[in-house]
């Protein structure tokens, strides 16, 4: 065995430590699977053993799951006929040598400290008894990835916990700790850290048997779909998935049609439909796509992938932030927690106290959910310097400067931050729209700036977004993206322009809603189709969640910066200006294009309406589809566009940074993904439609055009499966 390591005890009780070589945590590779087999063979063939403990020879966990990097390799274009027949075999491996597992006659216990996710659980729930730790997490997120779990999760966790439990665990993802899964039947006993594998020893002792209870003489499961407990279970599935997908999401479609179908058949007939469920949902675009993005391009960004070679590594030990509003709190906190020294600056004391008490608001919530010591939090809280004093940042290896969004204010900051740091420091804007290169003039050392913007909440968003200036050295590049893996961020890096790329391309997405809103189409409809395509929220809802005023003053630098002449009825620029002059600045003071009376629900303002009259009320399936691609393809067209202007140099980046960012649809893999996935030449096609019908802010850029003409795409194609 290559990743298993295996002793048999006095007692005959065989351990087999799971401890894939290299590799910081236990992934089941197409090598770890083979492994399964010898271990059956073992505790099948060797007499002296009495019984199995599967444990884990990494101290961080018992297993993360599947390999996505080979798993996503082997996901092609649908499969059909002989093809999917084909592929069978191989794509339900795991389940076949789990199903050995749990009927090789004698006891299996999994002995679970840390987190044991996806197919790591499935590993768990084929043995006869499952141990954990208090500290243990375990559950099956595959379908935050567009798969469902395909090792017999499906069938496995319906038996144990029922219908209802086994559904909500599946198709949130969602995974839980030790003790709610002893609650709901996934987890058999929990014991104190360390302890999982000496109580794995007690269960075999004392007499546990090797027999699932599927497979004792006349199981039948509870809560079938036909019995008076089950049928509303299995009535309300369809509904809830598409409240919360719109029919997207093929994964979990097929979630709900694996518990179904395989309700009470025998363990074997319940495991070939989930094997061909498995499979059609693997081979689907979505599936392809998010596993591309949310887990194969991510990882690979969060490392360094972007970085640039031959630059030593930097670690920031003391770090500036300037301006303790929610930004300059959020980032201060984000330094503080992995450690770093932060030096907290505003204009008053109060205002810096301000900024550092977010800090201990999160530790105190922390602490009184247990995640957090009260020394941990004490120390975190302890590394933050609340000050209005320019002479503490002395000695900081970076500064980011947070202030308004004002060049006059932000140049002032800069030459008094930068008066203190050494040459070799990193000088950084969070600026979300101002040029990076523009900014950098204030500096006396522009190499040493660039562009670090985060996104609110800074404590809970994963994504950065890195800016390069025309001035911008690599070596001030490599430091900024070792910043960013020192706070476990997800950067993605960007060449200088307006608005960046996520600014730029998300501003589209509210866009093209108010286009809508100026035509004549209901508020409703559109933020209903908004987030019928995949987006958290309609774009309507979203500008005021932003705050109109701060869209506004964005737009209205704009036009100062590029000399662009006063906004006239019926461009959206209009209709923000409208908007302020009607002290309409969105949730944050209650009144945008939704009221937000205290304590009650959102509503549309009845204003809204003598705006803009509504012209068409009445959905239906054509204006739905047509207005889906308006939203997803504005955005998509625009990242295009980034791509063409080399704002963004990676498809990954901008797949990345979409999804992170502002949540575009994740089912599409992000808006290049969505691109391909439609094929490029279809894609260009439809924008030209568009812009001959809606304008010039749909037509294709010649990097589009180009591609199309010669066949090509922006990721490699995905590999049909062979017959």
């Amino acid at each position: 065995m290559n990743n298993f390591t295996v002793s048999v005890d006095a007692d005959g009780i065989a351990t087999f430590l799971f401890d894939v070589p290299g590799r910081t945590m236990n992934t089941f590779t197409d090598s770890a699977v083979a492994d399964i087999d010898a271990i059956v063979a073992k505790i099948r063939d060797d007499d002296s053993i009495k019984g199995a403990i599967l444990a884990s020879g990494k101290a961080n966990g018992f297993c993360a799951g599947a390999d996505l990097g080979e798993l996503g390799e082997t996901a092609g274009g649908q499969a059909s006929g002989a093809a999917r027949e084909a592929a069978l075999p191989a794509t339900s491996r795991m389940t076949w040598a789990l199903r050995a597992l749990e009927t090789v006659g004698k006891p299996v216990v999994a002995a679970i400290e840390g987190v044991a996710l996806g197919g790591g659980f499935e590993f768990a729930l084929a043995a006869h008894y499952r141990v954990a730790s208090t500290k243990a997490r375990v559950g099956l997120p595959e379908v935050t990835i567009g798969l469902l779990p395909g090792a017999g999760g499906t069938q496995r966790v319906p038996r144990l916990a029922g219908v209802q439990a086994a559904l909500d665990l599946m198709l949130t993802g969602a995974p839980v700790d030790a003790e709610k899964a002893k609650a709901i039947g996934i987890i058999d006993e929990v014991v104190e850290p360390g302890q999982a594998l000496a109580a794995a020893k007690a269960w075999i002792l004392a007499g546990g048997e090797g027999v699932q209870p599927w497979d004792r003489k006349g199981y039948v499961m509870k809560d079938g779909p036909y019995s008076e407990a089950g049928s509303p279970v299995f009535m309300m599935v369809p509904p809830r998935i598409m409240s919360k997908t719109y029919g997207n999401y093929p994964a979990q479609k097929n979630i709900a049609r694996c518990v179904y179908e395989g309700f009470n058949l025998p363990m074997d007939a319940a495991l070939r439909v989930e094997a061909r469920l498995f499979l059609d949902t693997q081979q689907s675009p979505q599936a392809r796509a998010m596993i591309r993005s949310l887990f194969l391009s991510k990882q690979a960004l969060a490392k360094g992938g972007a970085r640039p070679a031959g630059v030593p590594t930097y670690a920031v030990k003391k770090a500036a932030v300037l301006g303790a509003g929610m930004m300059g709190a959020g980032i201060a906190y984000a330094q503080a927690r992995v450690g770093i020294d932060t030096v907290l600056i505003d204009v008053a004391q109060a205002g810096a106290d301000k900024g550092k008490a977010y800090s201990e608001g999160l530790v105190a919530k922390a602490v009184a959910k247990g995640a957090m010591s009260q020394q941990a939090a004490d120390d975190l809280v302890g590394r933050i310097t609340a000050t209005t004093d320019y002479d503490a940042i002395k000695g900081a290896d970076l500064v980011v400067e947070a202030v308004f969004e004002d060049r006059a204010l932000k140049a002032d900051v800069t030459k008094r931050a930068e008066a203190q740091i050494g040459p070799d420091a990193v000088f950084a804007s969070n600026t979300s729209t101002l040029p990076i290169t523009g900014l950098s003039e204030a500096a006396e050392r522009p190499a040493n700036f660039i562009g670090i913007h985060f996104f609110s909440p800074v404590d809970r968003m994963e994504l950065v977004e890195i800016i390069v200036g025309k001035a911008t050295s690599q070596e001030t590049l490599a430091k900024a993206l070792d910043y960013c893996k020192q706070l476990k961020k997800v950067p993605i890096v960007v060449n200088d322009s307006r608005g960046f790329f996520t600014s730029r391309v998300f501003d589209t997405y509210i866009r093209e809603g108010l286009e809508m809103l100026i035509e004549g189409i209901a508020p409703a409809i559109i933020d209903n189709v908004g987030r019928m395509t995949g987006m958290p929220r309609g774009p309507l809802e979203l500008l005021d969640d932003v705050a109109i005023d701060l869209v506004d003053r964005v737009a209205g630098q704009r036009r100062i910066d590029l000399n662009l002449p006063a906004p006239v009825a019926g461009d959206t620029d209009k209709f923000l200006i409208d908007m302020i002059g009607q002290e309409r600045w969105g949730r944050k003071n209650g009144k945008g294009v939704y009221d937000y009376p205290q304590g009650e629900p959102k509503r549309l303002w009845a204003g809204l309406a003598e705006m803009h009259p509504v012209k068409i009320s009445q959905s239906s399936p054509e204006l739905i589809e047509h207005l889906k691609q308006r939203l997803l393809y504005r955005q998509a067209v625009e990242a295009a566009r980034c791509m063409d202007e080399n704002v963004v140099t990676a498809a990954r980046d901008a797949d990345v940074g979409a999804i992170l960012g502002w949540g575009f649809a994740p089912w599409t893999g992000g808006p290049i993904s969505l691109i391909d996935s439609t094929g490029v030449a279809e894609f260009t096609a439809a924008c030209e439609a568009l812009a001959a019908q809606y304008g010039e802010r749909f037509a294709p850029p010649a990097l589009l055009k180009t591609m199309a003409e010669k066949g090509e795409r922006f990721y490699p194609a995905p590999k049909p499966l062979a017959a």
